[in-house]
């Protein structure tokens, strides 16, 4: 954490600051950053509490900025999820690994809406500094377990955040996530009960607690009559 408080300071301090008539008058159409933070897991190994063996988060992302309210985020991510037999209740089969490590990778596109309008200048649309956002979406998961062969599969992420706008352009958020794969076998242990999955139960979920910031560019034309 303080690596991550690090380099959030080294960014809002070396980021020329704007006039404050360039805020008022320059809105943008893209957005790029990234994340890190925690990673967990719900699955065989892990039933009630994502977080019980936390692994590590990483992502990159750019979105497209439709509005104040819109925007549609395309994300990559690295994530590391592990877990034990120990404190499972009810117990494992006698011949199920006692535990498993994991590395996923994932590409996924989603839309995210804000709460406030969102953002500087314009006085007259009301905008907010700061606002609470949710976002959901598509995309793919490849899991390589440690001993286990890759699994693909589809993925399904929902998101509930905050974000704040540090200064022009400068944006820091925070932000929890759960997403559903349709798959039992991130964990490398596919159907372990004997009991076989299908998309809509048995299978696993990814859960991240991040901090991220990105930074806006491309202008849009203010004196246009349409959206860029």
């Amino acid at each position: 954490m303080h690596f991550i408080a690090g380099v959030v300071a080294a960014v809002v301090f070396f980021l020329p600051m704007p006039h404050k008539a360039v805020a008022q008058d320059v809105t943008y159409k893209w957005d790029a950053g990234g994340a890190t933070g925690l990673s967990g897991y719900l699955g065989d190994y892990s039933q009630s509490n994502p977080f019980v063996r936390p692994g590590f988060r990483i992502s990159l992302s750019g979105s497209y900025i439709l509005d104040s309210r819109w925007s549609f985020r395309t994300m990559a991510g690295v994530s590391s999820i592990s877990g034990t037999s120990n404190g499972i209740g009810g117990g494992l089969p006698p011949d199920a690994p006692t535990g498993f490590r994991s590395i996923l990778g994932d590409l996924t596109l989603r839309a995210e809406f804000n709460f406030f309008a969102y953002g500087e200048g314009e006085t007259f649309k009301r905008l907010s500094r700061w606002t609470p956002y949710i976002a959901a979406g598509a995309g793919v998961v490849v899991a390589s377990p440690q001993g286990a062969s890759v699994n693909v599969a589809p993925l399904m992420p929902l998101a509930l955040g905050v974000k704040f706008r540090l200064r022009p352009r400068l944006n820091l958020s925070g932000e929890f996530s759960m997403a559903k794969s349709f798959t039992d076998g991130l964990d490398g242990n596919s159907d372990l009960y004997g009991i076989a999955g299908c998309w809509l139960k048995n299978t696993d979920w990814v859960s991240t607690l991040t901090i991220g910031i990105t930074y806006e560019f491309g202008e849009r034309c203010l004196a246009c009559h349409y959206f860029d």
